[in-house]
């Protein structure tokens, strides 16, 4: 298993909300905004709320952490596994062509009944061979175990944002939620198995307990 550490790389996010990427979001308003997403190292550490923080930049297992933090009771919810076209930003990520198919793959982390984490994993197609085709049939199983079990596995800079109404990762993150939020905060990052990419974003949501004590992996290691 291999954690990359960030290297130099632009700080800029070319993303911006366009016709083509309305039409890949299947969103008819061109109103819609991008999120910004950006590497850590590019982020003013004052700018991260402070509860969040280790949580954020945490390099090991979000899977292990919760089920560390909630246990007996962690448990993934799917809300939609589909073959779709990414968005304009995760194609970018991911080094993907044009209208490039992918399955995207949406779930919630909860604890109990309490939804404490939104994640949306993009497979391109075309990583979707040898034993990498088992990602396509997770059903309720956690991603995180997957990845961290493989000792091939290679991670990519983690990057940040605060994403906002507006933004489709945040209509996407909070439609199920009565009362939402002024922001949230979230990470992502390009993993590669047997050298393949898939990306994976984690939005915290506002039930999630951040101010738990408990230590994040990397600190402990």
């Amino acid at each position: 298993m291999h954690i990359a550490a960030a290297g130099a790389q632009s700080c800029d996010n070319p993303a911006r909300s366009n016709p083509v990427q309305n039409e890949q979001l299947n969103i008819k308003t061109p109103n819609i905004r991008a999120t910004r997403w950006k590497s850590h190292r590019c982020i003013r550490r004052s700018r991260i709320p402070a509860y969040l923080s280790d949580w954020l930049l945490d390099r090991a297992s979000l899977t292990l952490r919760l089920q560390q933090l909630c246990p007996g009771k962690f448990r993934v919810q799917v809300l939609s596994q589909v073959r779709d076209i990414p968005r304009l930003d995760e194609a970018q990520a991911l080094g993907m062509k044009p209208r490039e198919m992918a399955i995207v793959r949406q779930v919630l982390l909860l604890c109990g009944g309490n939804p404490w984490v939104y994640a949306r994993t993009v497979i391109p197609v075309s990583s979707l061979r040898g034993k990498l085709q088992r990602l396509a049939g997770l059903g309720t199983r956690p991603l995180g175990g997957v990845l961290f079990a493989d000792p091939g596995m290679h991670r990519g800079t983690v990057e940040l944002a605060e994403i906002l109404p507006g933004q489709a990762v945040f209509a996407a993150a909070t439609g199920h939620l009565r009362q939402r939020p002024a922001a949230i905060w979230g990470r992502r990052s390009v993993f590669r198995l047997s050298g393949k990419p898939l990306l994976v974003s984690e939005i915290f949501l506002p039930d999630f307990p951040a101010a738990s004590p408990m230590q994040p992996c990397w600190k402990n290691s």
